[in-house]
């Protein structure tokens, strides 16, 4: 399992992925906004999305998981 974790602490303004998806490395797959500005999360790595973890408008603090791949 590989796991996507937020840069930094933000709120969720969109995700892109959901289970299932296939997702390579550098896609975009979860925009957060910070500061009234917008960071995009990508995904390090190949993989499969397992299972999302955030949803729009929630808070995340730098570390937090986003996202699960397998």
């Amino acid at each position: 399992m590989k796991e996507i974790t937020a840069s930094m602490a933000g709120t969720v303004l969109n995700v892109y992925v959901a289970a299932g998806v296939q997702v390579k490395p550098g896609q975009e797959v979860v925009m957060l906004e910070s500061m009234k500005m917008e960071i995009p999360i990508e995904s390090g790595t190949e993989g499969v999305v397992r299972e999302v973890r955030v949803s729009i408008g929630d808070f995340v603090n730098e570390g937090d998981v986003l996202l699960v791949l397998e």
